[in-house]
Protein backbone atom coordinates (compact mmCIF):
# COMPACT_ATOMS: atom_id res chain seq x y z
CA UNK A 1 0.00 0.00 0.00
CA UNK A 2 1.04 3.50 -0.38
CA UNK A 3 1.78 5.83 1.99
CA UNK A 4 1.32 9.76 1.85
CA UNK A 5 4.59 11.27 3.06
CA UNK A 6 5.43 15.10 4.63
CA UNK A 7 8.25 17.14 4.76
CA UNK A 8 9.60 17.87 8.37
CA UNK A 9 12.72 19.84 9.47
CA UNK A 10 14.75 16.17 9.63
CA UNK A 11 13.21 14.89 6.48
CA UNK A 12 10.67 12.88 5.46
CA UNK A 13 8.52 10.97 7.91
CA UNK A 14 5.86 8.63 6.18
CA UNK A 15 2.21 9.97 8.34
CA UNK A 16 -0.50 7.38 7.00
CA UNK A 17 -1.22 4.90 5.24
CA UNK A 18 -3.67 4.30 2.27
CA UNK A 19 -7.21 3.36 3.35
CA UNK A 20 -5.77 4.00 7.11
CA UNK A 21 -7.51 6.83 9.00
CA UNK A 22 -6.36 9.65 10.27
CA UNK A 23 -4.98 9.44 13.63
CA UNK A 24 -6.91 12.07 15.61
CA UNK A 25 -6.28 12.22 19.15
CA UNK A 26 -8.20 15.22 20.11
CA UNK A 27 -11.68 14.09 18.50
CA UNK A 28 -10.65 10.20 20.15
CA UNK A 29 -10.73 11.38 23.72
CA UNK A 30 -14.35 12.88 22.96
CA UNK A 31 -15.86 10.44 21.71
CA UNK A 32 -14.63 8.62 24.36
CA UNK A 33 -15.35 10.97 27.08
CA UNK A 34 -19.24 11.72 25.56
CA UNK A 35 -20.17 7.78 25.95
CA UNK A 36 -19.95 8.20 29.82
CA UNK A 37 -19.32 4.64 30.07
CA UNK A 38 -15.27 4.94 30.96
CA UNK A 39 -12.93 1.79 30.67
CA UNK A 40 -15.17 -0.60 31.47
CA UNK A 41 -17.60 0.41 28.65
CA UNK A 42 -14.85 -0.59 25.92
CA UNK A 43 -14.25 -3.70 27.79
CA UNK A 44 -18.26 -4.27 28.02
CA UNK A 45 -18.41 -3.66 23.93
CA UNK A 46 -15.90 -6.50 23.71
CA UNK A 47 -12.75 -4.42 22.36
CA UNK A 48 -9.53 -7.05 21.75
CA UNK A 49 -7.24 -4.24 21.30
CA UNK A 50 -6.36 -1.21 23.62
CA UNK A 51 -7.30 1.84 21.55
CA UNK A 52 -4.58 4.40 20.73
CA UNK A 53 -5.46 6.91 23.35
CA UNK A 54 -4.39 4.62 26.39
CA UNK A 55 -1.25 3.60 24.41
CA UNK A 56 2.07 4.28 26.60
CA UNK A 57 5.70 4.59 25.52
CA UNK A 58 7.55 1.30 25.91
CA UNK A 59 10.18 2.55 28.19
CA UNK A 60 7.25 3.22 30.42
CA UNK A 61 7.77 -0.36 31.45
CA UNK A 62 11.25 -1.11 30.97
CA UNK A 63 12.39 1.76 33.02
CA UNK A 64 13.76 0.61 36.37
CA UNK A 65 12.47 -2.43 36.17
CA UNK A 66 13.24 -5.30 38.68
CA UNK A 67 10.08 -6.43 39.64
CA UNK A 68 11.44 -9.89 41.86
CA UNK A 69 14.53 -8.55 43.70
CA UNK A 70 14.47 -10.42 47.06
CA UNK A 71 16.51 -7.89 48.85
CA UNK A 72 13.71 -5.70 48.74
CA UNK A 73 11.22 -7.33 51.73
CA UNK A 74 8.05 -4.36 51.73
CA UNK A 75 7.51 -3.46 55.23
CA UNK A 76 4.40 -4.98 57.22
CA UNK A 77 3.69 -3.19 59.98
CA UNK A 78 1.39 -4.89 63.22
CA UNK A 79 -0.49 -2.21 65.05
CA UNK A 80 -1.53 -4.70 67.52
CA UNK A 81 -0.97 -3.15 71.11
CA UNK A 82 -0.62 0.09 70.13
CA UNK A 83 -1.41 2.29 72.50
CA UNK A 84 -1.55 -0.52 75.47
CA UNK A 85 2.46 -1.82 75.91
CA UNK A 86 4.74 0.57 76.09
CA UNK A 87 7.51 -1.25 74.51
CA UNK A 88 5.35 -2.44 71.80
CA UNK A 89 4.16 1.30 71.52
CA UNK A 90 7.86 2.37 71.32
CA UNK A 91 8.77 -0.79 68.66
CA UNK A 92 5.93 0.38 66.33
CA UNK A 93 7.10 3.99 66.55
CA UNK A 94 10.64 2.89 65.32
CA UNK A 95 8.96 0.56 62.34
CA UNK A 96 6.86 3.86 61.36
CA UNK A 97 9.72 5.71 61.19
CA UNK A 98 12.07 3.52 59.58
CA UNK A 99 9.47 2.98 56.91
CA UNK A 100 8.40 6.83 56.46
CA UNK A 101 11.97 7.50 56.13
CA UNK A 102 13.07 4.61 53.53
CA UNK A 103 10.24 3.52 51.69
CA UNK A 104 7.47 6.03 52.76
CA UNK A 105 5.22 2.98 52.01
CA UNK A 106 4.41 0.33 54.56
CA UNK A 107 1.30 -2.09 55.22
CA UNK A 108 -0.34 -2.57 58.35
CA UNK A 109 -2.68 -5.19 59.74
CA UNK A 110 -4.59 -5.13 63.12
CA UNK A 111 -5.27 -2.02 62.35
CA UNK A 112 -9.00 -1.91 63.83
CA UNK A 113 -11.23 -2.15 60.77
CA UNK A 114 -13.29 -4.92 60.65
CA UNK A 115 -12.42 -7.53 57.76
CA UNK A 116 -16.19 -7.82 56.80
CA UNK A 117 -16.51 -3.49 56.37
CA UNK A 118 -13.54 -3.44 53.72
CA UNK A 119 -14.98 -6.73 51.97
CA UNK A 120 -18.03 -4.51 51.67
CA UNK A 121 -16.40 -1.33 50.89
CA UNK A 122 -14.69 -3.19 47.92
CA UNK A 123 -18.10 -4.96 46.61
CA UNK A 124 -19.61 -1.24 46.97
CA UNK A 125 -17.24 -0.27 44.36
CA UNK A 126 -18.19 -3.13 42.22
CA UNK A 127 -21.72 -2.52 42.69
CA UNK A 128 -21.08 1.07 41.36
CA UNK A 129 -19.17 1.01 38.37
CA UNK A 130 -21.02 -2.30 37.37
CA UNK A 131 -24.39 -1.07 37.06
CA UNK A 132 -26.48 -0.26 34.54
CA UNK A 133 -24.66 2.53 33.03
CA UNK A 134 -27.89 4.98 32.27
CA UNK A 135 -27.84 4.74 36.35
CA UNK A 136 -24.29 5.10 36.62
CA UNK A 137 -24.14 8.47 34.03
CA UNK A 138 -25.94 10.70 36.51
CA UNK A 139 -22.61 10.64 38.56
CA UNK A 140 -20.33 12.09 35.83
CA UNK A 141 -18.54 15.04 35.95
CA UNK A 142 -15.26 16.91 35.27
CA UNK A 143 -16.12 19.70 37.36
CA UNK A 144 -13.55 19.64 40.38
CA UNK A 145 -15.70 21.64 42.73
CA UNK A 146 -18.01 18.57 42.58
CA UNK A 147 -18.43 16.77 46.33
CA UNK A 148 -19.43 13.16 43.93
CA UNK A 149 -17.80 12.80 40.66
CA UNK A 150 -17.07 9.87 38.42
CA UNK A 151 -15.06 9.74 35.17
CA UNK A 152 -12.46 7.80 33.58
CA UNK A 153 -9.25 10.06 33.90
CA UNK A 154 -9.32 13.27 35.47
CA UNK A 155 -6.90 14.61 33.27
CA UNK A 156 -7.74 13.15 30.23
CA UNK A 157 -7.46 15.92 27.63
CA UNK A 158 -4.47 17.02 28.82
CA UNK A 159 -2.09 13.59 29.60
CA UNK A 160 -0.13 12.27 27.26
CA UNK A 161 -1.58 8.54 26.83
CA UNK A 162 -4.29 7.76 29.03
CA UNK A 163 -5.21 5.32 32.09
CA UNK A 164 -6.62 2.85 32.08
CA UNK A 165 -9.33 3.27 35.06
CA UNK A 166 -12.56 4.82 36.03
CA UNK A 167 -13.06 6.49 38.98
CA UNK A 168 -15.37 7.92 41.69
CA UNK A 169 -14.32 10.65 43.37
CA UNK A 170 -15.95 11.59 47.20
CA UNK A 171 -14.90 14.95 49.13
CA UNK A 172 -16.28 13.95 52.80
CA UNK A 173 -13.88 16.83 54.52
CA UNK A 174 -15.53 19.59 56.35
CA UNK A 175 -18.48 19.85 54.40
CA UNK A 176 -19.40 16.56 53.06
CA UNK A 177 -22.14 15.78 50.73
CA UNK A 178 -25.57 14.51 52.26
CA UNK A 179 -26.23 10.89 52.61
CA UNK A 180 -28.68 11.36 49.72
CA UNK A 181 -26.46 12.93 47.71
CA UNK A 182 -24.23 9.72 47.64
CA UNK A 183 -24.71 7.02 45.02
CA UNK A 184 -26.72 4.47 46.69
CA UNK A 185 -25.19 1.66 45.51
CA UNK A 186 -22.41 2.20 47.79
CA UNK A 187 -23.41 4.97 49.90
CA UNK A 188 -23.98 3.14 53.34
CA UNK A 189 -20.45 1.54 53.28
CA UNK A 190 -18.72 3.97 51.94
CA UNK A 191 -19.66 6.12 55.31
CA UNK A 192 -18.80 3.28 57.83
CA UNK A 193 -16.05 2.90 56.17
CA UNK A 194 -15.00 5.97 56.41
CA UNK A 195 -15.51 6.75 59.50
CA UNK A 196 -13.58 3.47 60.57
CA UNK A 197 -10.73 5.03 58.19
CA UNK A 198 -10.85 8.82 60.02
CA UNK A 199 -10.22 6.78 63.43
CA UNK A 200 -7.25 5.39 61.90
CA UNK A 201 -5.90 8.41 60.44
CA UNK A 202 -6.25 9.63 63.55
CA UNK A 203 -3.94 7.03 65.32
CA UNK A 204 -1.53 7.49 61.91
CA UNK A 205 -1.51 11.43 63.40
CA UNK A 206 -0.33 10.11 66.36
CA UNK A 207 2.07 7.34 64.95
CA UNK A 208 4.22 10.22 62.90
CA UNK A 209 3.70 12.91 65.35
CA UNK A 210 6.03 10.82 67.94
CA UNK A 211 8.26 9.71 65.35
CA UNK A 212 9.55 12.85 64.25
CA UNK A 213 9.86 13.24 68.74
CA UNK A 214 6.65 15.43 68.43
CA UNK A 215 4.05 15.30 71.00
CA UNK A 216 1.28 12.59 69.96
CA UNK A 217 -1.26 15.18 69.02
CA UNK A 218 0.74 17.62 67.27
CA UNK A 219 -0.01 16.93 63.63
CA UNK A 220 -3.87 16.31 64.10
CA UNK A 221 -4.08 19.69 65.94
CA UNK A 222 -2.09 21.77 63.63
CA UNK A 223 -3.06 20.64 60.42
CA UNK A 224 -6.59 20.53 58.35
CA UNK A 225 -7.74 16.83 58.68
CA UNK A 226 -8.87 17.06 54.74
CA UNK A 227 -10.12 13.59 53.97
CA UNK A 228 -10.95 12.42 49.85
CA UNK A 229 -12.26 9.08 49.04
CA UNK A 230 -10.86 8.01 45.45
CA UNK A 231 -12.94 4.77 43.93
CA UNK A 232 -10.59 3.11 41.56
CA UNK A 233 -11.67 0.47 38.89
CA UNK A 234 -9.22 -1.20 36.91
CA UNK A 235 -10.99 -3.41 34.34
CA UNK A 236 -9.39 -6.31 32.78
CA UNK A 237 -6.95 -5.79 29.87
CA UNK A 238 -6.98 -7.22 26.64
CA UNK A 239 -2.90 -6.22 26.09
CA UNK A 240 -1.61 -4.65 29.51
CA UNK A 241 1.72 -3.94 27.74
CA UNK A 242 0.23 -1.56 25.82
CA UNK A 243 -1.03 0.37 28.48
CA UNK A 244 -0.87 1.63 32.60
CA UNK A 245 -3.58 1.53 35.41
CA UNK A 246 -2.08 4.54 36.47
CA UNK A 247 0.73 6.72 35.40
CA UNK A 248 3.93 7.01 37.67
CA UNK A 249 2.88 9.78 40.45
CA UNK A 250 3.56 10.50 44.41
CA UNK A 251 0.62 11.55 46.37
CA UNK A 252 0.16 15.29 47.22
CA UNK A 253 -1.66 14.79 50.47
CA UNK A 254 -0.29 14.32 54.16
CA UNK A 255 -0.58 10.65 53.76
CA UNK A 256 -2.65 7.86 52.02
CA UNK A 257 -4.40 4.83 53.31
CA UNK A 258 -5.30 2.43 50.27
CA UNK A 259 -7.48 -0.28 50.21
CA UNK A 260 -6.98 -2.75 47.57
CA UNK A 261 -8.76 -6.30 46.07
CA UNK A 262 -6.59 -9.64 45.45
CA UNK A 263 -5.73 -8.32 42.22
CA UNK A 264 -2.28 -6.95 41.95
CA UNK A 265 -0.62 -4.24 39.74
CA UNK A 266 0.83 -1.79 42.85
CA UNK A 267 4.50 -1.34 42.15
CA UNK A 268 6.88 1.43 44.28
CA UNK A 269 10.22 3.14 43.04
CA UNK A 270 12.74 2.09 45.96
CA UNK A 271 16.13 2.55 45.46
CA UNK A 272 15.47 3.36 41.89
CA UNK A 273 13.66 -0.13 41.48
CA UNK A 274 10.46 -0.87 40.94
CA UNK A 275 8.81 -3.47 44.01
CA UNK A 276 5.79 -5.01 44.08
CA UNK A 277 3.53 -4.24 46.55
CA UNK A 278 1.57 -8.00 47.17
CA UNK A 279 -2.11 -7.58 48.10
CA UNK A 280 -2.13 -8.97 52.02
CA UNK A 281 -5.70 -9.39 52.97
CA UNK A 282 -6.61 -7.76 55.54
CA UNK A 283 -3.81 -5.08 55.26
CA UNK A 284 -4.16 -1.70 54.19
CA UNK A 285 -1.24 0.52 51.99
CA UNK A 286 -0.36 3.52 53.97
CA UNK A 287 2.25 5.85 52.08
CA UNK A 288 3.55 9.40 52.84
CA UNK A 289 2.17 12.46 50.70
CA UNK A 290 4.40 15.26 49.26
CA UNK A 291 2.87 17.69 51.92
CA UNK A 292 4.29 15.65 54.50
CA UNK A 293 7.36 15.52 52.77
CA UNK A 294 7.33 19.07 52.83
CA UNK A 295 6.49 19.74 56.15
CA UNK A 296 8.83 17.13 57.76
CA UNK A 297 11.60 18.91 55.85
CA UNK A 298 12.33 15.58 53.71
CA UNK A 299 12.76 13.62 56.58
CA UNK A 300 9.57 11.70 55.55
CA UNK A 301 9.62 10.59 52.05
CA UNK A 302 6.97 10.82 49.52
CA UNK A 303 7.46 8.01 47.13
CA UNK A 304 6.32 7.48 43.09
CA UNK A 305 4.64 4.58 42.64
CA UNK A 306 2.27 3.00 39.76
CA UNK A 307 -0.72 0.37 38.80
CA UNK A 308 -0.21 -1.81 36.06
CA UNK A 309 -2.68 -2.96 34.02
CA UNK A 310 -3.31 -6.36 33.73
CA UNK A 311 -4.99 -9.74 31.91
CA UNK A 312 -7.07 -10.25 35.43
CA UNK A 313 -9.59 -7.82 36.60
CA UNK A 314 -11.53 -5.67 37.90
CA UNK A 315 -8.39 -4.69 40.30
CA UNK A 316 -11.02 -2.55 43.31
CA UNK A 317 -9.16 -0.13 45.20
CA UNK A 318 -10.28 2.95 47.58
CA UNK A 319 -7.95 5.33 48.18
CA UNK A 320 -8.61 7.46 51.45
CA UNK A 321 -6.61 11.08 51.16
CA UNK A 322 -6.03 12.31 54.26
CA UNK A 323 -4.91 16.32 54.55
CA UNK A 324 -5.82 16.64 50.88
CA UNK A 325 -9.12 19.66 50.40
CA UNK A 326 -10.59 20.20 47.07
CA UNK A 327 -11.67 24.13 48.59
CA UNK A 328 -8.87 26.21 48.89
CA UNK A 329 -8.11 27.63 52.34
CA UNK A 330 -5.17 30.28 53.18
CA UNK A 331 -3.70 28.07 56.12
CA UNK A 332 0.42 28.09 55.63
CA UNK A 333 2.08 24.56 55.29
CA UNK A 334 6.01 24.50 55.57
CA UNK A 335 8.41 22.68 57.39
CA UNK A 336 7.52 22.25 60.82
CA UNK A 337 10.35 24.74 62.82
CA UNK A 338 10.49 21.88 65.79
CA UNK A 339 12.64 19.99 63.49
CA UNK A 340 14.69 23.19 62.08
CA UNK A 341 18.01 23.62 63.13
CA UNK A 342 21.88 25.58 61.96
CA UNK A 343 22.12 22.46 60.20
CA UNK A 344 18.65 21.15 59.38
CA UNK A 345 17.71 25.01 57.49
CA UNK A 346 14.49 25.00 55.48
CA UNK A 347 14.59 23.26 52.32
CA UNK A 348 10.88 24.39 51.58
CA UNK A 349 8.99 27.73 51.03
CA UNK A 350 5.78 28.07 52.92
CA UNK A 351 2.73 27.78 50.70
CA UNK A 352 -1.05 28.32 51.00
CA UNK A 353 -3.57 25.06 50.41
CA UNK A 354 -4.98 27.45 47.66
CA UNK A 355 -1.81 27.85 45.92
CA UNK A 356 -0.82 24.58 46.23
CA UNK A 357 -4.20 23.16 45.10
CA UNK A 358 -3.99 25.49 41.82
CA UNK A 359 -0.57 23.77 41.47
CA UNK A 360 -1.81 20.28 41.88
CA UNK A 361 -4.83 20.56 39.42
CA UNK A 362 -2.83 22.67 36.14
CA UNK A 363 -0.07 19.27 36.96
CA UNK A 364 -2.01 16.44 37.12
CA UNK A 365 0.13 12.92 36.74
CA UNK A 366 2.88 14.20 34.75
CA UNK A 367 5.33 12.31 36.86
CA UNK A 368 7.35 14.86 37.75
CA UNK A 369 7.50 16.05 41.77
CA UNK A 370 5.14 18.30 42.71
CA UNK A 371 7.50 20.04 45.31
CA UNK A 372 9.69 21.26 42.65
CA UNK A 373 8.44 24.76 43.25
CA UNK A 374 8.25 24.87 46.72
CA UNK A 375 12.17 23.94 46.99
CA UNK A 376 14.50 26.47 48.23
CA UNK A 377 17.56 26.98 46.10
CA UNK A 378 20.31 27.07 48.65
CA UNK A 379 21.66 30.61 49.93
CA UNK A 380 17.67 30.99 50.08
CA UNK A 381 17.10 29.07 52.95
CA UNK A 382 15.53 30.99 56.20
CA UNK A 383 17.26 29.40 59.41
Amino acid sequence: MKKKMAATAIGITEIQTANEPIYDRTSELKAFDETKAGVKGLVDAGITQVPRIFHQPPDCFTENSDLNNPQFSFPIIDLEGIGKDANQHNEIVDKVREASETWGFFQVVNHGIPVIVLEEMIDGVRRFFEQDIEDKKQWFTRDPMKLVAYNSNFKLFTSSAANWRDSLVISLAAEPPKLEELPIACRDILMEYSTQVKKLGCLLFGLFSEALGLNPDYLENNYENGFLSVCNYYPACPQPEKTIGTSKHADTDLFTVLLQNHIGGLQVLHQNRWVVVPPTPGALVINIGDLLQLMTNDKFTSVEHRVLANHAGPRVSVASFIGTLTRPCSKLYEPIKELLSEDNPPKYRATTMQEYIEHIRAKGLDGNSSLLPFKLRRGNCKC
